[in-house]
């Protein structure tokens, strides 16, 4: 019986652990991907505020699918203190092996532009790849699967540089997230770099993919403004991308991912607690909603395709 779970990064609507839970419970979910805990990334924590994060977290009865964890993300250049990176792989595997996790978002290294703000012809891709496949063989030899999210590094430049990066780092599966090719220039194309399609990406990587993170999303080219939406409004083809994982037997993990009211990476938005908690919780009632429009039963956090139940 294919039951497909949902999560989310609930951090975007509670910066404690105990407001996480609480919001996840609301929805009836059961499954959290970790990310920032009290302002911190789940493997940047201080050995005692991981304790507590580990004993709520078998109090609770929510469990963690994944860590999006900050390793070699879009604001790391590839140049960074390998040494200190690899010390953050390290402790990630613990805490993983620890909390049972079996999978890890990562990332590719930030793009490297010139002085006019154009990508660099050399990417500096040896290094990189080099650097990865050492990542993701600790990750692998611990039993941990390591997954390449889409999020505006080399990986994401394009759906060839997806693929040439897959060819080169053995073991390294994918995160699709439905936003963030529609909102990534097309590095391929002239400067000013168009849109990815992201239908187009998709049909390209989906063989990949085993963690589709929920978003959606509008970008204008010509000055790189960012709009997010609820699922379905956006730019983003979401809906179609979802009937098509499911139409096509897909067996992996989904979160939601506003980014409506919250920037996690932009410290300067806030937004009370209240509304992140009502946001996050009416988003994660739309995704519902998207999966019984095409098809699906949603019972208490899972999705059970219609052939399927």
């Amino acid at each position: 019986m294919r039951e497909l779970f949902l999560s989310g990064f609930v951090d975007e609507a509670a910066d404690d652990l105990a407001g996480q839970i609480k919001v996840l419970k609301t929805l009836g979910w059961k499954y959290l991907e970790a990310r920032y805990i009290d302002g911190y990334n789940i493997h940047d924590l201080d050995d005692a505020a991981f304790d507590r994060v580990y004993k709520t977290l078998e109090e609770s009865g929510i469990k963690i699918n994944c860590f999006g964890s900050s390793i070699a993300n879009h604001a790391t250049q590839v140049d960074c203190d390998f040494e200190a990176a690899m010390a953050v792989v390290n402790r990630a595997i613990k805490r993983m092996q620890c909390l049972k996790v079996p999978c890890i978002r990562i990332m590719s290294y930030a793009v490297l532009y010139d002085e006019k703000g154009r990508a660099l012809p050399d990417q500096k891709e040896a290094k990189r790849f080099e650097q990865l496949r050492i990542i993701c063989a600790a990750f692998l030899e611990a039993g941990i699967t390591p997954l390449h999210e889409n999020s505006y590094n080399y990986g994401s430049m394009s759906w060839e540089h997806t693929l040439k990066l897959l060819d080169a780092v053995p073991g390294l599966k994918l995160v699709y997230d439905t936003a963030d090719s529609g909102i990534t220039p097309d590095f391929r194309k002239p400067y000013p770099y168009p849109n990815q399609d992201c239908l187009e990406v998709w049909e390209h990587i989906r063989e990949h993919v085993v963690h589709i993170h929920i978003k959606d999303a509008c970008r204008d080219p010509q000055t790189g403004a960012k709009t997010y939406f609820f699922p379905g409004e956006g730019d983003c083809e979401v809906v179609k991308i979802l009937t098509d994982a499911i139409s096509l037997g897909y067996t992996g993990l989904f979160s939601i991912e506003p980014h409506m009211v919250t920037g996690i990476h932009d410290s300067s938005l806030k937004n009370s607690p209240e509304y992140r908690n009502t946001n996050f919780i009416e988003y994660g009632k739309i995704t519902e909603d998207i999966f019984r429009s095409i098809g699906c039963s949603v019972r208490n956090g899972a999705v059970y395709p219609k052939d399927q139940r």
